[in-house]
């Protein structure tokens, strides 16, 4: 079952259309907070996005390098989101993806139909856009392609992007050498929490069974920008996640009861910490509610790589280093996939209640 051309958001963007379906508009309550996304993010009040300099997290004086892990530590506890710069991946590598995945999307809508996933049959890697699956009936304005990247014996190269030549190139080495910087985050995030350095990474896999899934989210032009969202409100499911984009602004963190605007920090990559680490450190660190904004005037392209654990091998739980009498753990155990299936529960009752 391929999905017809006219269900893609690009489509519909290209169609001339002046005002935008029913199906994307948001609910009222949410429409009085989605302002202008070029105006948000120019304001310089309130508070901003922390910026994490990575450069001394492996530095050989002991000093250095805890200041280093302090600053991670803060931002992963008062946050959950961060710009990382000097994170070790070179910006010609981080060019290279960006301009693949936009040669990708620069292709017409039906050549890229080639990819399709179809989502009913539980193919879910690929070209796609969202299904109206949730209880209202909402869609959001984006197309995707999502693919798993890491491990790579793991991974299903037949439906990576042929076009263009250097894709499956450049995204595996993108892939490798992220998965070195989540090891490195990991480990630091352990020693944050008075664990062993090795402890986090054990907990969510490891490196045979940490799963990291790319998505290149396209966001295209909309008429009606103050209406629509291209990704709804919600914290992310993973580990840690990590986010390259096209310098457009869009990203919006909810944080001490606002919306705040990430700026676009050249060279960095955004990380937030997932609900699976929020689980294991009982709280401590926090997994943002975020969503995505659109524009009029310029396309927007980001590439999340979410790092998750396997669906059913480990039990999601504070870990017991992280609970106290005082501080009893907050969440039951779970499975990831019985910890996906409880969001989804969760999000349907919300909808159906409204």
């Amino acid at each position: 079952m391929v999905t017809s051309v006219a269900s893609r958001v690009e489509s519909l963007a290209s169609s001339g259309i002046q005002s935008i379906p029913k199906e994307y508009i948001r609910p009222q309550e949410e429409l009085t907070s989605i302002g202008n996304v070029f105006e948000e993010e120019k304001k310089e009040e309130g508070p901003q996005i922390p910026t994490i300099d990575l450069k001394e997290i492996d530095s050989e004086d002991n000093e250095v390098r805890e200041r280093c892990r302090q600053e991670l530590k803060k931002a992963s506890m008062e946050w959950g989101v961060m710009h990382l710069v000097n994170h070790g991946i070179s910006d010609e590598l981080m060019d290279r993806v960006k301009k693949a995945g936009q040669k990708f999307f620069e292709l017409t809508v039906e050549e890229k139909e080639k990819y399709a996933n179809d989502q009913a049959s539980g193919k879910i890697q690929g070209y796609g856009s969202k299904l109206a699956n949730n209880a209202s009936g909402q869609l959001e304005w984006e197309d995707y392609f999502f693919h798993l990247v890491y491990p790579e014996e793991k991974r299903d190269l037949s439906i990576w992007p042929k076009t263009p030549s250097d894709y499956t190139e450049v995204t595996s080495e993108y892939a490798r050498q992220l998965r070195g910087l989540a090891s490195k985050i990991l480990s630091a995030l352990s020693l944050c929490l008075g664990l062993e350095e090795g402890r986090l990474e054990k907990e969510v896999g490891g490196l045979e069974e940490l799963l990291l899934q790319m998505k290149i989210n396209y966001y295209p032009k909309c008429p009606q920008p103050e209406l629509a969202l291209g990704v709804e409100a919600h914290t992310d499911v993973s580990a840690l996640t990590f986010i390259l984009h096209n310098m457009v602004p869009g990203l919006q963190l909810f944080y001490e009861g606002k919306w705040i605007t990430a700026k676009c920090v050249p060279n960095s990559i955004i990380m937030h910490i997932g609900d699976t680490i929020e689980i294991l450190s009982n709280g401590k660190f926090k997994s943002i509610l975020h969503r995505g904004l659109v524009n009029k005037e310029k396309v927007r392209i980001s590439w999340a790589v979410f790092c998750e654990p396997p669906k059913e091998k480990i039990i999601l739980k504070p870990l017991p280093e992280t609970v106290s009498e005082t501080e009893p753990p907050l969440f039951p155990p779970r499975t990831f996939a019985q910890h996906i299936q409880h969001k989804l529960f969760r999000k349907t009752q919300d909808g159906l209640s409204k």
